[in-house]
């Protein structure tokens, strides 16, 4: 009770306090509540102690007890039991992981072992049944298969067969072996069950040996419950049917298409003549329209704008045609139940190519399905997929067709191509194809751009865009998507994705064309993972070489849509062609070459080679071909160009005495006689060949001479297409200070390599691409004409073919070469030669010259102290020597020679070296 009145109290005293505190208005802070410790248990707690928990009896017994000593039974029972235990578990394991290798073994794999264990099971029945096999296997077999089947197990070798075979023709079709297995079951047990009716219905008391008589255990559980119901009137009608049904399941025949299968089947087996335009052979199976009549007809044909898109041919397949019920006619649950097993067998879910039996069949319902469902909506199109399966525009699409053209087949050159006559009576045989590789044939559709395509098909998904992939066409370097927009939705939409796309096919390396040239689509170009090598050997094969005989047709490559690309250097007229290092910018070069080498004559054809490297075209060096020697000096090849002008101006002077526009009228006029020289001249009028200048590094020249080399360039390209000359400048360096505006805008014809940079590709093709190649020959062609480049991959030809066609060349015939091509005929100004007591005054301003790269004659009289008359007679001696160039009014002279030059100039100039 004191301790209860004293726990009041403090109560009491504790609340006056606080209403004090409150009055008063003071702040009173609040202690940090202390956890008070535990109370002992005892009359004044409130709460009861909770009881203490006890140990557990076992573990007091076990405490309490006194130790026993370890016994030896007890260890050798432990370790029998850890060793049964470990052994056990090592089994176990062994198990479980040849259950997993089995799981995750490939698909194929396990259907192609279930359909040899259908064969060897087969094997055995067919032991069993046919030639009473002894032993335990025999009697197995004669007591299970007999047994059930009765008189029929003949037959079951036989149907075990055809369902391995089955497997092992068709592994791709899992979908059909449900309906195949209810099929058959439904046969067997309809068949059966009429064999025991027939054979007098035994029932088990007649014993064993006459239920196999007749048709076992499965006809006698089939047959013996209807005719104890329904007696064997009508039990036999019954099995007749449930027979029927079978056969139509496995065959997936509905009962309204009986009548024109067996009219088909008539047909294919010559009993029943086709009536005109009856059936249309198909490449997997017969499809047909239904007529007025109720006969099948052939499909109307294509004509003007209406086009049927079911009815599009898909390049390398033949053509598909779309059947529909004949307006008016109301779906049935036939036709419904033909759909469902069309979309079951696999055209939808795997993308594979639908049932033979199936494909006439559900062809075209999916529409009239909808139609009478009550949706509104108009029939559903169904177009032809890549491998003959059907998808439905609007849904996903189970497979995108491939259209890549189909190649080639390769053939010879022309005949007029194997033996020429040469100017002399001589002949010339053009090397032979086989001295050119052929290439494997080209690398069909992989599993990867299935997984590009799906991937594509989540990028518009999750980005919203309303889009689809609707096929593509695999080149040798990329494959390009053709990818179709919805409605109202901008092309831009695509192109803002493409940094999404190349994170999604994850490859930097994504160019996008909007639209493709031709269609109504836009473009995506991926890099293949595994690229193809295109040989030049197949490129000159090319089926559209055979009739076009031109010497002047090159291989060039092969395209992103699968087709390979010859040009024309006489269209184009002049091309350029550059890229970076590495690119493909030499090959393309030998392949130029070694085309023109291959198709033409000396007499077709004669080339000018310019090499400032010294070693990209020395194999060439000697072929009967060549005009003049390879040139490697720089100054030589301005002079080369010069004389290309001059050659340009006396092939004008020729056509416009004689009235011809272009060489090759004049040519022919020539070769036939119809022109002459004037009368007194001894001029003997013979063709001009076709003039290929191919310069293989155009900056090195202009480095040298830029003014002469750009003069003559220009010149060339203005006027020499109607003279027969060409021009091909290739760089390595396309900067505006190596193509400059002048050249860029007369050379028409643009073939751009991979580049370093934006820059270089719009110096090249005036528009971004070339930045986003991938190298080892992938292009773009630009043709004189064209508005968008054209994706290639460039042929490649080895070294090894290119010395077998530069010795068959050789061999022919030995070069004739001209000596006025590299020696310049200008006339120079007349200027006194002697140079008298100024001899040294004349090295020191050579000197001076040349190594200030700076030809000014005022520079000469503040430097040398000399006066303007001296200092410019000095100028004229060295415009003499070809160390300075000449005089272009206040202008200072171009310097001729190189510092490194100076001493050999120093020695002509003192008469110790060759003018």
């Amino acid at each position: 009770m004191a301790s209860r009145t004293s726990g009041k109290g403090s109560q009491s005293t504790a609340g006056t306090s606080k209403q004090r505190a409150g009055r008063s208005g003071s702040t009173v802070k609040k202690a940090p509540a202390k956890k008070a410790p535990p109370r002992p248990a005892g009359k004044g707690t409130a709460r009861k102690a909770a009881p203490a928990r006890r140990p557990p009896a076992r573990k007091a017994a076990a405490k309490a007890a006194p130790k026993r000593a370890p016994s030896a039974a007890g260890g050798v029972y432990r370790a029998v039991r850890a060793l049964w235990l470990g052994l056990a578990r090592a089994v176990a394991a062994l198990f479980r992981g040849v259950g997993r290798g089995a799981k995750n073994l490939d698909p194929a794999h396990r259907k192609d072992g279930l359909a040899l264990l259908l064969l060897a099971l087969a094997l055995v029945v067919a032991a069993g049944t046919w030639s009473s096999l002894q032993g335990p296997v025999g009697e197995l077999v004669q007591m299970l298969v007999t047994g059930a089947f009765g008189r029929l197990d003949l037959l079951v070798p036989i149907l075990l067969a055809a369902i391995a075979i089955r497997l092992i023709r068709h592994p791709e079709r899992p979908e059909a072996n449900g309906r195949i297995v209810i099929g058959l079951s439904a046969l067997v047990v309809g068949v059966l069950g009429q064999v025991h009716v027939a054979c007098g219905a035994p029932g088990r008391a007649a014993g064993e040996h006459a239920m196999r008589n007749a048709g076992g255990l499965i006809g006698w559980a089939a047959a013996k419950p209807l005719v104890f119901t329904v007696g064997e009137v009508l039990a036999v009608p019954l099995l007749v049917l449930l027979t029927v049904f079978g056969l139509l399941v496995v065959t997936a025949t509905p009962v309204n298409a009986v009548p024109r299968r067996l009219r088909q089947l008539g047909v294919r087996l010559g009993v029943i003549e086709p009536l005109p335009g009856e059936y249309e052979p198909r490449e997997y199976a017969d499809e047909w329209r239904e007529g007025p009549a109720g006969r099948p007809r052939r499909p109307a044909a294509r004509t003007g704008d209406g086009l049927d898109p079911a009815e599009e041919e898909t390049p390398g397949r033949r053509r598909r045609t779309r059947s529909t019920p004949p307006a008016g006619r109301p779906l049935d649950a036939v036709d419904v139940a033909a759909a469902a097993a069309a979309s079951l067998d696999g055209a939808v879910l795997h993308g594979v190519q639908p049932s033979p039996l199936v494909a006439d069949l559900s062809s075209g319902i999916s529409g009239e399905c909808d139609r009478a469902a009550g949706d509104g909506t108009e029939p559903t199109t169904v177009l032809p997929s890549a491998r003959g399966g059907r998808k439905t525009a609007g849904e996903r699409p189970a497979s995108v067709p491939d259209l890549t053209k189909a190649a080639p087949e390769p053939q010879g050159l022309p005949a007029r191509a194997e033996q020429l006559q040469l100017a002399g009576g001589a002949t010339y045989a053009l090397p032979s194809l086989d001295l050119l590789q052929r290439g494997g044939p080209g690398k069909a559709r992989s599993a990867a751009n299935d997984a590009i395509v799906a991937a594509l098909t989540t990028v518009f998904a999750e980005f919203k865009v309303d889009a689809k992939v609707t096929g593509f066409t695999r080149g040798p370097t990329v494959t390009r998507y053709e990818v179709e927009l919805g409605p109202a939705v901008k092309v831009e939409r695509i192109t803002a994705l493409a940094k999404n796309i190349a994170y999604a096919v994850a490859s930097p390396d994504v160019r996008i064309i909007s639209p493709i040239p031709g269609k109504s689509a836009v473009g995506i170009e991926i890099p293949n993972t595994d690229r193809e090598m295109v040989n030049l050997g197949d490129v000159l094969r090319l089926a559209a070489a055979d009739g076009d005989d031109h010497p002047m047709l090159v291989g060039l490559g092969k395209d992103v849509e699968g087709g390979y690309e010859m040009a024309n250097l006489t269209k184009m007229p002049h091309i350029l062609v550059a890229g970076a290092t590495g690119s493909g910018k030499s090959s393309c070069i030998n392949c130029l070459i070694t085309s023109l080498l291959m198709r033409a004559t000396p007499d077709d054809v004669r080339l000018v080679l310019v090499d400032p490297k010294r070693v990209e075209l020395t194999a060439y060096e000697g072929i009967p071909h060549l005009i003049t020697p390879i040139i490697t000096n720089p100054k030589r090849a301005a002079e080369a160009l010069q004389w290309v002008v001059r050659e340009m101006d006396l092939r004008y002077d020729d056509l416009a005495a004689y009235g011809f526009r272009h060489i090759d009228d004049f040519n022919e006029a020539v070769r036939g006689g119809r022109i002459s020289p004037p009368q007194g001249s001894e001029r003997e009028l013979k063709p001009y060949p076709y003039l290929l200048v191919i310069v293989d590094e155009l900056a090195d020249l202009m480095m040298v001479a830029p003014r002469d080399v750009e003069d003559s360039i220009v010149r060339i390209t203005q006027l020499a297409r109607a003279a027969g000359i060409h021009l091909v400048l290739a760089t390595q360096r396309p900067s505006v200070d190596v193509v400059t505006g002048l050249i860029k805008a007369n050379v028409p014809s643009r073939l751009a390599f991979a580049t370093s940079s934006l820059a270089d590709s719009r110096v090249i093709l005036d528009q971004p691409g070339a930045e986003k190649l991938i190298g080892k020959g992938d292009s773009l062609y630009l043709p004189m004409g064209a508005g968008k480049p054209l994706r290639m991959q460039g042929a490649f030809v080895t070294e090894a073919e290119v010395a077998a066609v530069v010795k068959h060349c050789k061999d022919q015939m030995a070069p004739v070469f001209r000596d006025d091509v590299t020696v310049g005929t200008a006339k120079k100004k007349e200027i006194d030669e002697e140079i008298g007591d100024d001899l040294d005054l004349l090295c020191q301003a050579a000197e001076l010259v040349v190594s200030t790269q700076f030809g000014s004659t005022s520079m000469l009289q503040r430097k040398l102290r000399v006066g303007f008359a001296k200092a410019g007679r000095l100028m004229d001696l060295m415009e003499s020597r070809s160390i300075v160039g000449p005089s272009e009014g206040s202008k200072a002279r171009d310097v001729l020679v190189k510092p490194e030059e100076l001493d050999a100039v120093l020695a002509v100039i003192r008469g110790d070296g060759p003018v």
